[in-house]
Order: structure tokens, then C-alpha cells, then sequence
């Protein structure tokens, strides 16, 4: 694999005028290795392989915050009782999105990542009753804007089939690795605009779609989390690259943000950081709480309320409230006052 990326570094682009332009650096090919590193460490864990309930909160994570890099104000906690089927009071549209984008993420694994039909299909499921063209390609000019600023024109509408038909044609075909070769034709999807609406949803689930293919780990991994997490970065990352016309700077942002969520997942098992003891005496969101957190824990020994916000999507109250818990019944304990409180793992409980 370090031989073929090296040889790109040397000789440059692939020879085929359809190719997209990127350009690959040596920090490319040092976090290509430490993703590559990394994923056999979980893989070794075979922890999401049978972790049902990880996979799904995992899941509803990736949904929530792919919906919230596009403005969708629902909390993690509400998109999982629309998933449940409880009653949610928010606005319509908004749990329309949740239900769309859980079903077109249902039927990842249905998806050819380089099928325009496909491609298509999953844009009809993601927009379904949200907008008329769903599942086609736009048939008019539009405008990515920043305020009144005009950030992006997109491609002319005219040539968008045939621009999404070349660039799934050269992903075939490309011997490109898959985490550069995924972020590419994220990068991609997002210059060419293909949709009326919908587009950075859509980039998000093919990348996790490719991903997905070389490792199924990436179907439960909430890459969006980190993405949402860092937006105004992602933001510049796709405009940097769109001014440069060359996908380096958003290949090595999303590989960071790959890293990042690779990260923050669990490399040992929950009920090897806290006893089966400690774990069976706790509600299900109690537990669902600590296995979003456990990752974090796991390779910092401490986390504070602000991380763990982030992490979780849960409000101030509620963090503090599922501290409380876990400090009160031994599995953390906490050190310093008010902004610098941090909670460690209670080694001794």
C-alpha cells in the first residue's frame, strides 16, 4: 500500500483525462497509515461486529449530525425516539429528515458505490416529500451562498449527469486507497452540486459508503460527529480546495476527522474499562451514555462536562445529571471545581 501511495507522490496524477484533480502529500500518507494502524487495532477488538446497541447509537449519531451540518435543530435525544417511534414535538419537516436519512442509511450496504443509479436512489430516500426532484438530478443553475456572497455557482446543470457518470466511471477503476479515494468523491460530489438540495448529505453517506466497502467498520463509525463538530472547518476545506481546483486540502481534513472518530471509539471492550458489575446495574441510557463517552475515556483516562456535551449531544443538565450517577456508584471520580471539573476512571472502584 506504501509503495503504490509513494508512487503517486513521485509521478503525480493518473493518467486519464476524466480523473478529478488531488494531489497527495506526505501528511496524506502518514494519516493513511495511522487510520490503516488503527483499524486493525478494532478490528481486533471485534467489538462492533457484535455490539448491536453500539452500532445503532453510533448510527442515530451519524444521522443527527449529518442533519445538523444542514441546519436540522433536533437533539440526539429526540432523533432516537422518532426512530423508535415516540412522539417528538418538533417541526414536521425536521422529523421528515430523520426518518428519510435513517432509512437511506438502512440501505447502505444495498448501495453500488459507483452506480449512478444507486447514487440516485439513496438521493430519493434522503429527500423524499422534501423536495419535488428527488432522486434526479437538477435541471436548473444554483448557487452555494454564504449570506448574500456567492461561495460556489456549481457545475452548469446541462453537464452534471455526464460529470457524475465520469467521475463513478474513474472511482471504479482507480486503485486509489479507499480512505483517499472516498474523500475525493465526497469532495467531488460537493464541487459538481448535483441536486437541488440534499448534496452534503448525500457526499456524507458515499464517502461512509466506499469506506464501508473496504471496512465495515465505517458504517457504524460517526465520521459526521466529528465533521459537525468541526463545520466551520469542513466549510473551508471544501473552499480551499474548490479555489485551488485540487481536493488536497479537504482529502486531509477529512482524513483528520477520520482519525479523530477512530479515536474516540472504544479499542478495548466497555466491559474491559468498567466491570460487567458496574455495567449491569445501570439503566439502558445510562449505559447508552457511557458507551458514547467510553472511547475518550478510554485513551485519556478523563473527560469533562464541555467533551462530553460534545460527544453525546446531551444538554448541561443532563451531563451532569449521568455524572452524578457514576461518581455516586464508583465507576468515576471527579477532580477540580466548576469550568476545570474533570471526571477520571475510578481505578480503585
Amino acid at each position: 500500500m506504501f509503495i503504490y501511495i509513494l508512487c503517486y507522490l513521485w509521478y503525480g496524477k493518473e493518467d486519464n483525462m476524466n480523473a478529478p484533480a488531488y494531489t497527495i502529500n506526505a501528511c496524506i500518507v502518514d494519516l493513511v497509515a495511522k487510520i490503516a494502524e488503527k483499524v486493525g487495532e478494532l478490528k481486533n477488538t471485534n467489538e462492533y461486529s457484535r455490539n448491536l446497541r453500539l452500532r445503532k447509537i453510533n448510527r442515530l449519531r451519524s444521522i443527527q449530525s449529518s442533519l445538523a451540518i444542514e441546519n436540522n435543530t433536533l437533539s440526539l435525544g429526540q432523533v432516537t425516539d422518532i426512530i423508535e417511534g415516540k412522539r417528538v414535538l418538533a417541526l414536521p419537516h425536521e422529523i421528515v429528515e430523520v426518518k428519510n436519512a435513517y432509512l437511506a442509511y438502512e440501505h447502505l450496504f444495498d448501495y453500488n458505490p459507483y452506480s449512478v443509479k444507486d447514487f440516485l436512489q439513496a438521493h430519493r430516500l434522503m429527500t423524499l416529500h422534501l423536495l419535488k426532484d428527488a432522486g434526479r438530478f437538477r435541471s436548473q443553475g444554483v448557487g452555494v451562498f454564504e449570506g448574500s456572497k456567492l461561495i460556489h455557482p456549481g457545475a452548469g446543470y446541462q453537464f452534471v449527469p455526464q460529470l457524475i457518470t465520469d467521475l463513478f466511471a474513474w472511482a471504479k477503476k482507480s486503485e486509489l486507497h479507499p480512505l483517499i479515494k472516498s474523500s475525493v468523491l465526497h469532495f467531488e460530489i460537493e464541487f459538481i452540486h448535483s441536486f437541488m438540495d440534499g448534496n452534503g448529505r448525500i457526499g456524507r453517506l458515499w464517502q461512509i459508503l466506499i469506506l464501508s466497502h473496504w471496512n465495515n467498520l465505517f458504517a457504524w463509525l460517526p465520521l459526521e460527529t466529528v465533521v459537525y463538530h468541526n463545520q466551520q472547518d469542513y466549510y473551508d476545506a471544501l473552499a480551499t480546495s474548490q479555489k485551488a481546483a485540487d481536493s488536497e486540502s479537504f482529502i486531509v481534513f477529512m482524513l483528520h476527522a477520520i482519525l479523530q472518530a477512530l479515536d474516540e471509539l472504544p479499542v478495548r471492550k466497555i466491559t474491559d474499562i468498567f466491570t460487567d458489575k458496574i455495567t449491569d446495574i445501570l439503566s439502558k441510557t445510562e449505559l447508552e451514555f457511557l458507551e458514547l463517552i467510553a472511547g475518550y475515556i478510554d485513551k485519556y483516562g478523563e473527560i469533562t462536562n464541555y467533551r462530553a456535551q460534545l460527544l453525546t449531544h446531551k444538554s448541561d443538565v443532563s451531563v451532569k445529571k449521568y455524572f452524578a450517577k457514576f461518581v455516586e456508584i464508583g465507576i468515576l471520580r471527579v477532580e477540580g471545581r466548576n469550568k476545570g471539573r474533570k471526571y477520571l476512571i475510578n481505578r480503585e472502584g
